[in-house]
């Protein structure tokens, strides 16, 4: 039997010229679509071994490598949901026929669900960049289309004085404030100040060290540390034996909580992320004529 059914489900069974054996899942309850499925893989088989055509890569083939591929991404679970969205419109599609319309399509669909253009832009850099990798790395591809990214409006760099800083520190519980004059202090990551280890820290040396893993660019950074980072680094040891920065014994996940939240509120400063401690941080250096 070329089609057969398992359960609910048709499963296609094909032979192709060269002898190898193609077992599957139609992936559908539908008889007809099964046998148009088998119909196609069988064509594709026999093009590509008789004519010498190149093979072609369906969308679900190019996923699956992908996620491989990029298993140590730190934004993967993101790049999952908007692959889960997109599974719908592009599972059983080839490749070489995803153009330009059937993009713009998906864009449309998106933009029509309400989310903003940020988030639109993320779903097609998702596709743009399995599709390069596709034609420029896996050689699956001769072409793509051109993915044209919606306009986002330009965000303003936040930055705090230091009088609204001194009154946001002043606010915050004392764990969460230590965290944040480190930041003030270093210009570090959320994730790097809360993930920082004892074993990252060189206080001879007046620094600490981002290992290639928790940086963006992936690759190692020094941070020099002057006295007031030194000063904080100073009145966490014995709280714990791996981390410096802890709550209750415990070492600190999160510094952008409801607690940071509720005290932005209470010292009157709006529009203000935890992000933006790095920005006030750089701004500073630069109003002082110092290097960052």
């Amino acid at each position: 039997m070329s089609i057969y059914k398992r359960g609910e489900t048709w499963w296609i069974q094909i032979t192709t010229p060269s002898g190898e054996r193609i077992q599957r899942s139609a992936r559908t309850t539908d008889k007809q679509q099964a046998q148009e499925l088998h119909d196609t893989l069988k064509a594709e088989s026999w093009r590509v071994k008789q004519l010498g055509a190149k093979p072609r890569y369906t969308w679900q083939q190019a996923v699956v490598r992908w996620l491989t591929e990029q298993s140590h991404k730190k934004s993967l679970d993101d790049d999952k949901k908007q692959l889960l969205w997109l599974h719908p419109y592009l599972e059983n599609k080839y490749l070489d026929d995803i153009n330009k319309a059937m993009v713009e399509q998906i864009k449309t669909t998106k933009q029509q669900t309400g989310v903003t253009n940020a988030t639109v832009n993320r779903l097609l850099a998702l596709i743009r960049s399995i599709l390069n990798r596709a034609l420029k790395e896996w050689e699956w591809l001769d072409r793509v289309p051109t993915v044209r990214l919606l306009p986002e409006p330009v965000q303003q760099v936040r930055w705090l004085t230091e009088l609204e800083a001194k009154r946001l520190l002043k606010e915050l519980p004392v764990h969460v404030e230590i965290m944040a004059r480190f930041t003030l202090a270093t210009g570090l990551r959320e994730s790097n100040v809360t993930g920082l280890q004892w074993n990252q820290i060189d206080m001879a040396r007046r620094c600490a060290w981002i290992n290639p893993e928790q940086a963006k660019a992936k690759k190692a950074i020094s941070v020099p540390l002057n006295n007031e980072a030194c000063e904080i680094i100073k009145s966490q040891i014995g709280k714990h034996l791996t981390h410096v920065f802890t709550y209750e014994g415990q070492p600190v996940t999160r510094a952008n909580n409801n607690a940071w939240r509720h005290a932005l509120k209470r010292a009157g400063i709006k529009d203000f992320r935890w992000h933006d401690l790095r920005h006030t941080w750089a701004s500073w250096h630069i109003q002082n004529g110092t290097r960052q």
